[in-house]
């Protein structure tokens, strides 16, 4: 197959050395000399230092050419960059089977991903969402992960999730889209979440308690936008959410252990160096909670320590002081 993957920034550059073993792979990126550096050095020191490009993966700047030839896009934009790339398809001909591997809510409209390539591309369009429990540094090492590729047409998942599917990158097909982009959405808020849990030295039984009501929330804001609560236990929900709860390479659990230490988030952004998606979908998924009448108190707890200035340790005490309730999923 001919694959093209949009975007070179650490995830965009992990997939493209795993797909290369099995398909033909270009990586795009938008800057000349940046791609030029990665064709003469075989590394994208900026975002994913250490791991050697295969020679066999074709580096190119120019979108037409990258794209016109491919079977296959994967768009490994942030998801801020996911409607102006997909316009940029749609207007420049060059429309082709797609998947995305961004995670959030759009800034402004909360909508999902599969929402904003349906509005620039029509419903019809064969596209899709690969989701799961995956660090871009252990994919580039070979590292076994698996994923789940979500689709409304069943069968284009079953058989790009083939195509792509390895021994060392299990691609598990699914057709609940909505489901497997809320669980890869929010898993980002409750990240930043057990950050700060962790960073204020809260416990392992704190955080386990958190990352189990996080769940919960996943699921009833999934179920509200069409998802099956089966998914939430699987890969794209329950899987994603332990990974980057617990995980050091997680950027958002850094935010919140920054966070928890007393740092502004202008501060922490600028220090990262690299998009944190749950900084923003913090804010979309606690209003779009309070439009659907859904119950979200770790999120709102987040986006206030985010976007309104509650101090950590406040925002936490406000949730150990909420009333006791009947457990629910």
């Amino acid at each position: 197959m001919n694959l093209t993957v949009i975007a070179a920034g650490a995830w965009g550059t992990a997939l493209a050395i795993a797909f290369a073993g099995k398909h033909s792979v270009t990586l795009w990126t938008r800057e000349e000399d940046v791609a030029q550096t990665m064709r003469d050095e075989r590394e994208n020191r900026r975002f994913l230092p250490g791991h050697r490009l295969p020679d066999a993966l074709t580096i190119a700047n120019d979108f037409h050419s990258a794209v016109a030839g491919a079977d296959l896009l994967v768009l490994a934009t942030p998801l801020a960059g996911l409607r102006p790339t997909v316009r940029m398809l749609r207007e420049a001909g060059l429309v082709r089977p797609l998947i995305w591997v961004c995670k959030g809510l759009e800034a402004e409209t909360a909508k999902l991903p599969h929402q904003i390539v349906a509005e620039e591309l029509g419903a019809q369009a064969l596209c899709g969402a690969l989701s799961g429990p995956s660090f871009a540094e252990e994919v580039a090492q070979g590292m076994p992960t698996a994923v789940t590729l979500a689709a409304n047409d069943p069968e284009f998942a079953r058989r790009t999730a083939l195509a792509l599917h390895s021994a060392r990158l299990r691609i598990y097909a699914n057709d609940d889209l909505p489901g497997v982009e809320v669980g890869g959405a929010v898993k980002n808020v409750m990240a930043i979440a057990t950050g700060i849990c962790d960073g204020l030295q809260l416990g392992l039984n704190a955080r386990a308690a958190l990352i189990t009501r996080g769940l919960a929330e996943i699921a009833r804001l999934g179920e509200a936008l069409g998802g099956r609560q089966q998914t939430f236990m699987g890969l794209a929900g329950m899987g994603d959410l332990i990974l980057t709860c617990t995980g050091d390479l997680s950027r958002n659990r850094r935010v919140g252990l920054a966070l928890a230490a007393g740092k502004t988030l202008p501060q922490i952004l600028a220090e990262l160096g690299h998009v944190a998606e749950g900084v923003s979908t913090a804010r979309e998924v606690a209003r779009l909670a309070v439009q659907l009448g859904i119950e979200m108190p770790i999120t709102q707890a987040v986006d206030a320590i985010l976007h309104r200035n509650e101090p950590a340790a406040g925002a936490v005490e406000k949730l150990l002081g909420r009333d006791p309730k009947v457990e629910t999923l």
